[in-house]
């Protein structure tokens, strides 16, 4: 059975980490396939929004820590399995769709990382957060941290990397981490995710874009006046007007 599954429906992709034995530890091979399996649902036309959970009880315990003597011994070894990880984080990051994270028990550590690249956090009261780099002697990634301290603010990010404690759901509420709890984090990201399938896909991808440029720093103004210019061209933007003459939903199609 393989460690990642996908399921597509009615625009949607559910994207499942699938080691629950394992608390759906990520494994190196499963950060490469992530980072490849976003770009290629990032590409599909059909899918409109994605959500990223985990089998089971948890989301993640995050890396698989019982393989790093094989795959992240030293600093050569430990440098290219950064690099995976961070390509996963940024690929879904870049995603030019909605991504939810649907959060349970678990996500601690490089599941952080997963989750803080989505643009939505949904989570359940029992889930439990933490980023334990500081008891394992690993100093969380560039790509990482800046999602992190984006969130949360520099203080919160501080007191969370430098004890490397855990923390509740509420509590990661009340610092931005995620930005609901409910009963159900899987079927409220369904929700989010049906309130946004109607609305012009190229308005959200020039959106995401930006914010996530000013979040970052690093804003890319020429991308962002081609993606303002593209909408503003687009055969949505023509249905858009239609329908509101009309009063009735637009129809868009993302183009």
């Amino acid at each position: 059975m393989s460690d990642i599954l996908v399921e597509k429906n009615d625009g949607l992709a559910v994207v499942t980490l699938n080691r629950s034995r394992q608390r759906n530890a990520v494994s190196y091979t499963m950060w490469q396939q992530l980072a490849v399996l976003f770009s290629e649902l990032d590409a599909d036309s059909d899918v409109r929004s994605i959500i990223l959970t985990g089998a089971g009880c948890d989301f993640s315990a995050g890396a698989d820590i019982a393989e790093f003597d094989a795959v992240r011994e030293g600093a050569d070894d430990s440098k290219r399995y950064e690099v995976a990880v961070d390509a996963a984080g940024d690929a879904i990051y870049g995603v030019s769709k909605p991504t939810i994270a649907a959060l349970r028990g678990y996500c601690l550590g490089g599941a952080a990382h997963l989750a803080m690249s989505c643009d939505f956090r949904m989570a359940e009261a029992n889930a439990v957060f933490g980023i334990p780099a500081a008891r394992l002697s690993i100093v969380y990634g560039v790509s990482a941290t800046r999602k992190l301290f984006s969130l949360v603010g520099v203080t919160q990010a501080k007191r969370i990397l430098y004890t490397g404690k855990r923390f509740s759901a509420e509590e990661a509420l009340s610092i931005g981490f995620i930005d609901q709890i409910g009963e159900n984090a899987l079927a409220d990201a369904r929700q989010r995710a049906v309130e946004m399938a109607e609305n012009a896909p190229l308005t959200i991808a020039g959106a995401k874009f930006i914010l996530n440029g000013c979040a970052s720093g690093e804003l890319d103004r020429q991308t962002a006046a081609a993606l303002i210019d593209n909408a503003s061209a687009s055969k949505d933007y023509v249905e858009g007007r239609q329908a509101f003459k009309e009063k009735r939903p637009a129809r868009f199609l993302g183009c």
